[in-house]
């Protein structure tokens, strides 16, 4: 037995080193301004995915054989603060994480073979697999941990990861504006991960799920907190998800990360990324089981997420944006059944969806070319579908033009949100000028603007 457990674990290292060894050996020659060629990049890449999804499986039928639920791989404290505070980081593989990290490396390894020859000679391959490498990285630690720290560290690494490739065509200034729309929505929802690890360490003193959800198997745990502190750190738990998944209401981020290129927006934005933020509800269900009311407000947004995605859907004219409202009205779905309380439902959705979408967005380009060459064959015979509105635009226009400004979601959040703060700011940057100006006895230079190479606010929206 202890042999086994002693198998199970290094087959856990061997996951979680996999994407490590990748970064490093794409990150660190990039860095030194000699980066490896793209032969050597593809076959680096094809080696270590397939090692860590090998590896994964491998540990799933170990505990199938075995009838484990639940192998912890801790890795000791990083920092530590007696009495007050210590980052922990831990791996687990349980009824979760495991088909997530399977999932994981099977779209990766997909996507890479796929960004090899898509990306062939462009001047940003190398960049796009040091980043996607990042990205695989940061999917397989937040999968996997077994600590809100641990989490976190990948939670951020998905996040960087994502918005730069959101920017990936920076020569052109649209990418580079959505791309910090993306990192801005992302920060929002960093912060409600954030504080409710604070909460969370303040609650139970520490970030290990096993103490914060209980020592039961998933999805069987249940959570030690009343009801009014599961609402609390629920709550902030989800506003992490939302940002993360294009919730409503910072579902304006999702069609603008379409920018990046094809391969990232497959297994990023259709199939894993936007998927996180119900992972993450999915990880903490046994808390937010504890709340009547969060598992409410839950299923709500879950479905108002789903409707406006099927509005917004409905009108749109490229084949990538309508592919991710239609990636987004899944999601919805899946919110609302982690609400109800359907967690193995939602986990298989998650994983169908997640499979689904990544083959759509990669037979995209396809799509287009051949319905271009199709629509040259035949000409006017070619069928044009429909709105699916029965009649919308006639009777109900003000609902078209919602559906079309896609809910004046970005114009809320820059007026309700963004400006507020950018008035702040300018009126302390004001108030610092006239004391420097009063200290030095002269005028002083005017400040810089706050965004110059992406324009006003405004221009940003």
């Amino acid at each position: 037995m202890l042999e086994t457990d002693g198998l199970l674990r290094f087959l856990g290292l061997v996951v979680v080193i996999c994407p490590l060894v990748t970064t490093i050996a794409l990150g660190l020659p990039s860095l030194l301004g000699r980066p490896i060629s793209e032969a050597t990049t593809s076959r680096l890449v094809r080696l270590t995915t397939v090692g860590g999804l090998l590896a994964s499986i491998l540990v799933l039928a170990l505990m199938l054989m075995l009838g484990t639920r639940h192998v912890s791989v801790p890795l000791g404290n990083w920092v530590e603060i007696p009495s007050l505070f210590h980052f922990s980081v831990k791996f687990t593989f349980d009824r979760l994480s495991v088909p997530l990290v399977i999932l994981s490396f099977l779209l990766s390894g997909t996507i890479g073979a796929f960004a090899s020859r898509y990306l062939h000679r462009e001047p940003g391959f190398n960049r796009f697999f040091v980043l996607y490498a990042i990205f695989v990285m940061g999917m397989v630690t937040t999968s996997l941990a077994g600590t809100i720290e641990t989490l976190f560290m990948g939670w951020e690494l998905v996040g960087l990861s994502s918005a730069l490739l959101v920017a990936f065509f920076h020569e052109r200034p649209a990418p580079a504006r959505n791309g910090l729309w993306v990192w801005i929505v992302y920060r929002v929802s960093d912060v409600g991960l954030l504080l409710a690890a604070v909460a969370l360490h303040h609650l139970k003193s520490g970030g290990d799920f096993d103490q914060l959800l209980g020592r039961g198997d998933w999805p069987s745990a249940s959570a030690t907190v009343t009801s009014s502190q599961a609402l609390v750190v629920g709550l902030l738990l989800l506003v992490a998800a939302a940002g993360k998944s294009a919730l409503v209401p910072f579902s304006g981020w999702l069609p603008r990360a379409m920018e990046g290129p094809t391969p990232s927006s497959a297994v990023f934005y259709g199939a894993l990324s936007v998927h996180l933020g119900t992972f993450l509800l999915l990880r903490f269900g046994p808390l937010i089981e504890r709340s009547t009311v969060l598992c409410a407000l839950i299923v709500t947004l879950g479905l108002m997420t789903a409707l406006f995605a099927y509005l917004a859907g409905s009108v749109q004219t490229d084949v990538k944006s309508a592919l991710s409202f239609a990636s987004l009205l899944q999601v919805g779905i899946i919110v609302a059944e982690i609400g109800l309380g359907f967690r193995y439902v939602a986990l298989v959705h998650l994983l169908g969806h997640a499979c689904l979408r990544a083959l759509q967005f990669l037979r995209a380009p396809s799509l287009l070319h051949d319905y271009h060459t199709l629509e040259n064959a035949i000409g006017e015979h070619l069928p044009h579908a429909g709105t699916p509105w029965l009649g919308i635009r006639r009777h109900r226009a003000w609902l078209y033009r919602f559906a079309l400004e896609r809910g004046y979601l970005d114009s809320l959040l820059l007026n309700a949100v963004v400006m507020p703060f950018t008035r702040i700011f300018h009126t302390l940057d004001g108030l610092e000028r006239r004391w420097t100006d009063f200290l030095s006895g002269g005028a002083s230079r005017e400040s810089n603007p706050i965004m110059p190479q992406f324009g006003t606010i405004e221009e940003l929206a």
